[in-house]
C-alpha cells in the first residue's frame, strides 16, 4: 500500500463529507494513535460543520476510560491495542456525542512500543452506526510513525465511507 499524501487524505475526506451530508449523518471520531488527525482531515473540508459533530483524542488508559467508557478490565486483559478496546471506544464515542456514525482507532505508530504479538504498525480501527453493531478490523501498516498514521487516517476514512453508504 502506498503512503497517502495530503491530497489523498483531502480527497477521501471530501468524498466522505459528501456522503455524510447526503445521508444526514453526523460523525464523531475517537482517536488514540492518530491524535486527532482524522478530525483534522475532515474539518479541513469547508462545510464540515454540517456533518462533523466532535472528536476525542484519548491517548492514555485513563482518557479512554473517562471519555469513551472503555472498561478497566478490557484494558488490563486485552491492552489498548485490541479488538475489544476499539469496539468499546467506537461505542463510547456514540454514547458521548450527538453523532450517528463513529470511527475509533488505536494502534502502535512507533518507533517504539511494539512487541512480538503487537509489532509497530499494528492498528485496530472500529466503525459503528448508531443503533447498529460495531465492526472492527486490524491492520499491519509498514513505514515510520508518519507513514503508519497516514495509512491509518486513510483506512479510517475509507471504512467510514463504506459504513455511511
Amino acid at each position: 500500500m502506498s503512503i497517502p499524501d495530503d491530497n489523498d487524505l483531502r480527497e477521501l475526506a471530501e468524498t466522505l463529507g459528501a456522503r455524510l451530508r447526503d445521508s444526514h449523518h453526523r460523525l464523531v471520531t475517537a482517536e488514540s494513535c492518530t491524535g486527532g488527525w482524522i478530525a483534522k482531515a475532515v474539518t479541513d473540508i469547508a462545510g464540515s460543520s454540517d456533518w462533523f459533530d466532535c472528536g476525542m483524542a484519548a491517548y492514555s488508559y485513563e482518557a479512554k476510560q473517562a471519555l469513551l467508557g472503555v472498561r478497566p478490565e478490557t484494558l488490563e486483559t486485552h491492552g489498548a491495542v485490541s479488538r475489544e478496546t476499539v469496539i468499546e471506544m467506537v461505542s463510547g464515542a456514540l454514547v458521548n456525542s450527538g453523532a450517528s456514525i463513529a470511527v475509533a482507532v488505536t494502534g502502535i505508530a512507533g518507533p517504539g512500543g511494539g512487541s512480538e504479538d503487537k509489532p509497530v504498525g499494528t492498528v485496530w480501527i472500529g466503525w459503528k452506526r448508531r443503533g447498529g453493531y460495531a465492526r472492527a478490523e486490524v491492520f499491519h501498516f509498514d513505514g515510520d510513525r508518519e507513514a503508519v498514521r497516514r495509512q491509518t487516517v486513510a483506512a479510517a476514512l475509507r471504512g467510514l465511507d463504506a459504513v455511511a453508504g
